[in-house]
């Protein structure tokens, strides 16, 4: 089912904050729990992290209230990351399939500009991200197969 979701990113205190909201809301992280950077697999697209980095938080999400979630993530700046009040906040859709994913970056991301083309990615989810033309920042993860979903 389709939803939505606040992404939050933190310079390096992603765990400090979702411990917080978890001490406000209870519930349990979803998932494996908090993922971190030294989960993910090599990638020539990525450079290797500093070894201070490895144990940054790449993925957290926490059910809060009425089926919405909080997820976030570090943002590093050996990434390329500058984190400031404004930037640091996504809004999350996960569309039912990939051709509503398709058709809502397209919508959001023009005139504005594509930070990621949409890309099946190593977690499985077909993603991108992009900010509109009124400065928004969005995210997109499609966890439906073209296959899922052909007539």
């Amino acid at each position: 089912m389709a939803s939505v979701t606040l992404y939050l990113n933190f310079p390096d205190k992603t765990e400090e904050a979702f411990l917080f909201y978890k001490s406000v809301f209870g519930g349990e992280f979803e998932g494996n729990g908090i993922m971190r950077f030294k989960d993910v697999p090599p990638s020539d697209n990525m450079p290797p992290l500093p070894e201070a980095e490895k144990n940054l938080v790449m993925h957290v999400s926490l059910p809060i209230l009425g089926g919405f979630k909080l997820m976030g993530s570090d943002a590093p700046a050996s990434m390329g990351f500058t984190v400031n009040i404004g930037n640091n906040m996504y809004i999350n859709l996960q569309p039912d399939t990939r051709d509503e994913t398709r058709r809502l970056f397209a919508a959001l991301s023009e005139g504005g500009q594509v930070e990621q083309e949409l890309q099946e990615m190593f977690w499985g989810d077909f993603y991108g991200s992009c900010s509109d033309k009124f400065g928004i920042k969005w995210m997109f993860n499609c966890s439906a197969k073209e296959a899922d979903y052909e007539i």
